[in-house]
């Protein structure tokens, strides 16, 4: 898999591409939330962070997925859950991870997660994961993370579970 990484310069550029992933992946969730609408906003609103994030995978010039986040500000942490007791340093926020359908199950979502976090100076990464989607936290706990709470962050949004882990770095 090729892997392309895109800062905050090139978000405008990748805009497109990153919302017609999310419309392949949400096809058939007639959530409003999971809109190409609603989720225009948050694309938006994190790649205007001019500390933005993202890496995409590509096969045989065909889009596999992506992952994207920003570090968050000094002591921020998740809207509608506290920051843990504990939790020390910097923080990146993975906003985004989403695998095509065709491509899930491969691997791919794992190695585009360890793209992103390999150029990230935290100390701690931060998730949210859909409580309603079990298999998906499992996975990221398969990954080093562990739940530490649960949020809504907004009155439209599902239960998330909390979910964090420290970064070894040097």
């Amino acid at each position: 898999m090729d892997l392309k990484r895109y800062t905050h310069a090139d978000a405008q550029n990748v805009r497109s591409l990153l919302l017609d992933i999310h419309d392949e992946v949400y096809a058939n969730d007639p959530n409003p939330f999971h809109s190409r609408e609603r989720f225009s906003y948050f694309v938006d609103l994190w790649s205007s962070r001019e500390n933005w994030q993202c890496v995409c995978g590509w096969e045989e010039g065909n889009p596999v997925g992506y992952a994207y986040g920003s570090m968050l500000k000094p002591g921020g942490w998740w809207k509608g859950h506290q920051r843990p007791v504990g939790t020390r340093g910097s923080v990146f926020a993975l906003s985004e991870l989403m695998v095509v359908p065709q491509w899930r199950g491969t691997g791919r979502a794992k190695q585009i997660h360890d793209a992103l976090l390999a150029s990230v100076e935290a100390d701690v990464v931060t998730l949210l994961v859909d409580s309603t989607h079990p298999r998906v936290q499992a996975l990221y706990e398969s990954w080093k993370y562990n739940k530490v709470g649960e949020a809504k962050p907004s009155d439209d949004s599902p239960l998330y579970a909390v979910m964090a882990q420290k970064l070894k770095r040097g």
